[in-house]
């Protein structure tokens, strides 16, 4: 018999199917077995940079799950196969759920989001679904209503990029709201509106010093007109009384369990500060972590970065709050037209955005955290941010060659010239993309851009067929998170609505094999994790996602259908955190 369980774990470890013979006996008992489903494992080999898919792939009339069942013991996979093999891994204590069709691919990963301001924004005036001042004032409204007087009022999600041309003023928000402060935060966090009473409150004055890379508007009066773009909206944050630790502990936990409920099984969370590191570190040791956590230090937060410096990266991969990566800031957004630009923005003569110093990069820090062995990804949305980032990249790999170990990265990636293209490649960096961007972007970016200037924006097939991986998250709040709304941007380039009718820049879709695997494998490659999870086989992280609808066959039939979707269950470390039975 020893030599019996000696094959069995064999079998195990070479990730092969194994249904044991009659004189074998039983198998080692699951915890949790899964049977009755769809289940994608991901471990045939990349689609080719054209898209092409590998020969071992399962798709030859179209798509097919290439397993049916798989069984989960101590936090891992120990069994993947046919639904009939499954059985001998049951024992008295095994739950087994039928999943009646569903699909299951291996646990979805969030590569660039904001779980603390996920959670806290759940808790906001909701300005996600406003097109015009006038209606996220009445929202602000009726939030006065039911707050304090005196009390802050926030709000979140007016859209910086479409509203640039008639951003609004603190005139109407003071003559309604005058006895409140009332901070409205932008969409993607480069703007911020306020009042009357958030300027005498903050005691900002037309005199106020305002950050590099920052713009505090005047009105006629010379006073502040109540509207912050790019660096300038520090201005605000700093004055909001700052959150308590339970207060953070209560935003980070409904953001990360919001996660979980849409399928994620981890996040890597782009530029924490030393309060919300402390949270992680707290709800780790007490095991409260829902999801898996990948964190990013804000270099901008320089105290925290030197004690990092000083300790060094965490060494592991399987804990639950993994330390080993740091976010730095290059250049503004292409909406509020601060991304650094080669030239000037099309809808503004003489203006080409911000960048390097002026923006508050640090790059003697940022170099230092390189050489000490961690990971940088550094935002970079324009054609001269991403072009002088990459150049960053280069030249500290050169003078210092094991840091281009390190998988580096440039968040968001968004326009970038053909001659740079390659250089990703070249430089081994990982393009860190938000599908939904370029959707959400589409009714004003090329008018920033020109027409020109988009043949390298968001950009996703080219860059796989220079060599980049791609890694894809939706930098949330500021975007809907959702996965069905990820995937089919990315296959169709068409908005909820399904338009444009052929896709906007159709040429950069990708297929739903390069879709899943840069929410899945390439993300775990991304931290350092391609040998615990990332595909579904035995000896792999039980990290899971169940939904309702097959996302490869839909691809190719229906893929309009994507948007209909819905999570069944979210599986971490083989403990089932969501499920909808």
């Amino acid at each position: 018999m020893k030599f019996v369980s000696l094959l069995i774990t064999l079998f195990v470890l070479l990730g092969c199917s194994f249904e044991p013979p009659p004189w074998a006996g039983t198998p080692v008992a699951a915890d949790l077995i899964l049977t009755n489903g769809r289940i994608y494992t991901l471990t045939w080999p990349d689609p080719l940079p054209s898209g092409g898919l590998a020969g071992s792939a399962p798709h030859e009339q179209g798509w097919e799950p290439d397993a049916q069942a798989l069984a989960i013991k101590d936090g891992e996979i120990i069994f993947v196969g046919s639904h009939p093999q499954a059985a001998a891994w049951r024992g008295e204590h095994t739950r087994a759920i039928d999943l009646d069709g569903a699909t299951v691919i291996p646990g979805l990963v969030d590569s660039h989001t904001h779980v603390f301001q996920l959670g806290l924004a759940l808790n906001r005036v909701d300005l996600f679904s406003v097109d015009t001042e006038a209606q996220a004032v009445a929202r602000a409204v009726e939030r006065a209503k039911t707050v304090p007087v005196g009390e802050w009022i926030i709000g979140q999600g007016w859209d910086e990029g479409a509203w640039a041309n008639h951003y609004p003023d603190k005139s109407l928000l003071s003559e309604a709201v005058p006895d409140h402060p009332v901070f409205m935060r932008s969409l993607h966090s480069f703007a911020g509106w306020v009042n009357q009473a958030a300027l005498d409150r903050l005691g900002l004055s037309e005199h106020s010093k305002v950050s590099s890379g920052g713009e505090m508007r005047l009105g006629a009066d010379g006073k502040p007109s109540g509207l912050f773009l790019n660096n300038a909206v520090d201005l605000i944050e700093a004055g909001i009384p700052a959150l308590s630790s339970e207060q953070l502990v209560d935003n980070v936990l409904a953001g990360l369990e919001r996660m979980a409920v849409d399928g994620f099984v981890g996040v890597h969370d782009a530029g924490l500060n030393a309060a919300e590191m402390a949270v992680l570190e707290q709800l780790e040791a007490s095991g409260r972590l829902p999801i898996r956590v990948y964190a990013m230090l804000s270099v901008r937060e320089e105290e925290l970065a030197r004690q990092w410096l000083q300790r060094g990266p965490d060494q592991d991969a399987d804990s639950m709050l993994v330390t080993r990566s740091v976010k730095a800031y290059y250049d503004g957004a292409l909406g509020s037209r601060g991304a650094r630009l080669l030239e000037d923005y099309s809808d503004k003569p003489g203006h080409r955005g911000v960048s390097g110093d002026d923006y508050g990069f640090d790059e003697e820090l940022t170099a230092q955290m390189m050489q000490a062995g961690f990971q940088v990804g550094i935002h970079a949305i324009g054609d001269a941010g991403n072009r002088e980032t990459l150049g960053f990249f280069r030249r500290v790999m050169e003078e210092h060659p094991q840091t281009a170990k390190g998988r580096h990265r440039i968040e968001h990636a968004q326009v970038i010239q053909a001659a740079d293209l390659t250089k990703f490649g070249e430089h081994r960096v990982v393009a860190s993309m938000q599908p939904v961007h370029a959707i959400e972007d589409k009714a004003w970016a090329e008018d920033r851009l020109g027409r020109d200037r988009m043949e390298g924006a968001y950009a996703w097939r080219t860059l796989r067929q220079m060599g980049t991986m791609l890694i894809f998250g939706s930098d949330n709040p500021g975007s809907d998170h959702s996965i069905f709304y990820g995937l089919h941007s990315v296959v169709t380039r068409k908005d909820k609505a399904g338009q444009p009718h052929f896709g906007w820049y159709p040429q950069q879709r990708l297929n739903m094999d390069e879709a899943i695997r840069a929410y899945t494998r390439w993300p775990a490659f991304a931290s350092f994790r391609e040998k615990y999870t990332g595909v579904i086989k035995p000896g792999r992280w039980a990290d899971l996602t169940v939904m309702d609808i097959d996302p490869f066959v839909l691809s190719e039939t229906d893929p309009e259908a994507l948007l209909q979707g819905e999570i069944l269950m979210t599986v971490v470390n083989g403990k089932i955190v969501h499920t909808v039975h």
